[in-house]
């Protein structure tokens, strides 16, 4: 039962911290140092991807309509915009998932460490509030995916490989990328959130197959529990995220990150 009381902690966590900018491996490396399971350390590795599959179904369902190219109550141009919404998440995805295809088990050896998670923390904060106050009376180019163009959707799906160095935030660098190459706030996050879908499932099935199924009971209670509880909290989260930057920028988010990042690199200085 505790071990299942853990999961719920951790969906929490990962169904807030997946979709708002702020890195969702660094609260989870942050609050395992807290809450820790009795399970081997693959498991947990396999544990901290998969259960974002919970997360990316509270895409599916929130964006399923404008996502649908076969829905009846589309017309046919309609239908056209949606599969050409499809067509550049496919150019986004297609270059990131081949490296990160590539580049997975390198990354994991060389950079999952909490010192990579605070720098990556701290800087990534700077440059929120960096982008922020340059474009603060920039003029927005991208206010639609009509406008959005298979060059930059390009771009923005190749930056995803830089959110393989943990504490970076996969929805952080494509909507600070986005933001950069003109887009509005919201088109930015909503092309993230659809950039996610793919990837995520990609990066689920990889480490599943890596880990294998061989899973205990309890470690598929933890499993399941996670990612249901992910899948609620991430609805929320993106609900809020969405009405939030209709009326602020993500400089809010840049401090956060900042100050997360100093507390993470103090706490594991201090308990060396």
């Amino acid at each position: 039962m505790l071990e299942i009381l853990k999961a719920i902690v951790l969906g929490i966590v990962e169904g807030i911290t997946e979709w708002l900018p702020i890195s969702s491996t660094g609260h989870m490396i942050l609050f395992e140092e807290f809450v820790k399971f009795e399970s081997s350390d693959e498991f947990m590795e396999m544990f901290r991807v998969v259960i974002q599959l919970g997360a990316i179904l509270a895409v599916v369902l929130l964006y399923f309509h404008k996502l649908n190219p076969f829905s009846l109550k589309k017309t046919r141009d309609e239908k056209k915009d949606t599969m050409s919404i499809w067509y550049k998440v496919i150019v986004g995805v297609v270059p990131a998932a081949a490296l990160g295809f590539l580049l997975d088990d390198w990354f994991d050896d060389h950079f999952y460490n909490y010192i990579m998670v605070a720098v990556m923390l701290i800087v990534y904060g700077v440059l929120f509030i960096m982008v922020e106050n340059k474009n603060k009376d920039k003029e927005v180019k991208i206010n639609s995916f009509s406008d959005l163009s298979y060059k930059i959707a390009f771009l923005i799906g190749i930056s995803q490989v830089l959110a393989m160095i943990p504490g970076t935030s996969r929805s952080g660098v494509t909507i600070l990328v986005a933001v950069l190459l003109g887009s509005s706030r919201s088109i930015a996050a909503e092309y993230s959130f659809f950039l996610s879908i793919p990837v995520m499932f990609g990066a689920s099935a990889l480490k599943l197959v890596k880990f294998g199924f061989d899973f205990t009971t309890i470690e598929l209670a933890v499993l399941l529990t996670g990612m249901a509880v992910a899948f609620v909290i991430s609805v929320v989260a993106i609900k809020f995220l969405m009405s939030y930057i209709k009326r602020n920028d993500f400089k809010a988010f840049g401090w956060y990150r900042i100050v997360l990042g100093i507390l993470v690199l103090g706490y594991f200085i201090i308990s060396k």
